[in-house]
């Protein structure tokens, strides 16, 4: 037990440190000496933050195809930066799906406020009024993932 309490205020002092003592306690199967709580809340941490990088790119991949499809005056500027982003965030999330299917739902959850999130973000990056842009999504997840799909421009 002294060992553990060594450990956890290890991970407190110095995190590299610790992780390199826990890969050394896992490699010998040492593992009474583990400090189990901090080594499961990075286990668990790494869970959340894939969870925040699929909502981050869907957020942005919303942003894109709206400013596609509604920001007549940047248009032409910004053509082929919007669709290499999107584009960009689309092969991103296939990686992410790819390493963990299981995260495929949920992309489905979280949809609608990433979608609401990136309408918001439009109307600011291009100073239009949010009511610009439809309150319903433009496009179903599958849509949206589909790489060869962008939304009809606005005329």
């Amino acid at each position: 037990m002294n060992q553990l309490s060594d450990e956890a205020s290890l991970y407190d002092r110095d995190y590299h440190l610790w992780v390199l003592e826990t890969v050394k306690h896992l490699e010998t199967s040492d593992f009474e000496a583990l400090d189990l709580e901090n080594l499961m809340a990075e286990i668990l941490g790494w869970a959340a933050m894939e969870k925040r990088e699929l909502r981050n790119l869907l957020r942005l991949s919303f942003e894109h195809l709206l400013m596609w499809q509604y920001g007549e005056a940047e248009r032409s500027n910004n053509y082929g930066h919007w669709r290499g982003e999107v584009t960009n965030f689309r092969k991103q999330i296939k990686d992410e799906l790819e390493d963990s299917p299981s995260l495929k739902p949920y992309l489905q959850q979280i949809f609608e406020q990433c979608y609401q999130d990136g309408r918001e973000i439009a109307s600011m990056r291009s100073q239009l009024p949010l009511e610009t842009f439809p309150e319903k999504a433009i496009a179903n997840l599958d849509q949206v993932l589909d790489e060869n799909w962008f939304p009809r421009v606005s005329k």
